[in-house]
């Protein structure tokens, strides 16, 4: 019965952060009993079940309660089957949300040599706009995951790819995470490659992109700045972030703080 496997799902995690807590008592009863139950749930024939379970990978994720040979050896290898080209549709878009999700909680040389290349994959997916559009959501989340040298070698090209494609929610995705992308590249390719790039957005034919792109021309050009004058840090809930210096915050004791935050990305295309 699907509701009995779903309300199983749920139960997983606490019982996991019990298990943690007791690990003496229990060295390897997440790992021999739960952990396979977990994998085989999200491949599930219903829907709910298979949501419960994606829900449950991501807070075991979130506790470090998986140990790294299980996301490489159990993890990964299902999300890249249910990813694969020949997968079907539901599936595959389930799949690549997952990915997105949990690439900032996974190591980055996990991230970049298990699932990065599939990601690239999937931003050209001309099967299902519902893909490259969970893709283009999330892309400056996957440049922090991976850093500078992958995106610079391997996601930038796909960052075009998706600024200029034929659904306008694409592109206005684009726009919205371009602070997140500029900000991992180096100055160089900010100047020679995303200024043009961006110089499109605010152009584009679609006034739903150009207002995204309007709004994100403040964040984009604060990455030009030299972080160590202009206080400038990106949070750990990937907001950009601008921090008055010593000198003035002497200076304006009794004013109000100037502090302004910009958003890295939506987490919704329209």
């Amino acid at each position: 019965e699907p509701t009995v496997r779903t309300e199983l799902m749920e139960q997983i995690p606490p019982i996991a952060i019990f298990l943690q807590e007791s690990r003496p008592k229990f060295p390897t009863a997440f790992f021999e009993y739960l952990m396979p139950i977990v994998v085989r749930y999200l491949t599930d024939v219903n829907n709910q079940v298979r949501k419960a379970g994606q829900e449950a990978l991501l807070i075991l994720l979130e506790h470090d309660l998986i140990a790294q040979s299980d996301i490489e050896n159990k993890v990964c290898p299902i999300l890249l089957d249910l990813s694969a080209p020949d997968s079907d549709d539901e599936y595959k878009v389930e799949a690549v949300n997952i990915i997105c999700k949990m690439a900032s909680m996974l190591s980055r040389t996990t991230v970049e040599h298990m699932l990065l290349p599939r990601f690239c994959e999937l931003c050209s997916d001309g099967k299902l706009f519902q893909v490259r559009k969970i893709c283009a959501a999330n892309f400056g989340d996957i440049c922090n995951a991976v850093g500078q040298e992958a995106t610079e070698r391997l996601l930038i090209p796909k960052f075009f790819e998706l600024c200029s494609d034929s659904v306008w929610g694409m592109r206005k995705a684009c726009a919205e995470c371009f602070m997140a992308v500029s900000y991992t590249t180096s100055p160089e390719v900010r100047r020679s490659k995303l200024s043009p790039l961006f110089i499109s957005l605010i152009s584009d034919t679609c006034r739903w992109v150009r207002q995204a792109a309007f709004q994100s021309l403040g964040p984009f050009i604060s990455t030009f700045a030299n972080p160590s004058s202009a206080g400038l840090y990106i949070r750990e809930d990937g907001t950009l972030s601008i921090r008055p210096s010593t000198q003035d915050v002497n200076s304006n004791s009794c004013q109000p703080s100037n502090n302004i935050t910009f958003m890295s990305s939506s987490t919704n295309a329209t």
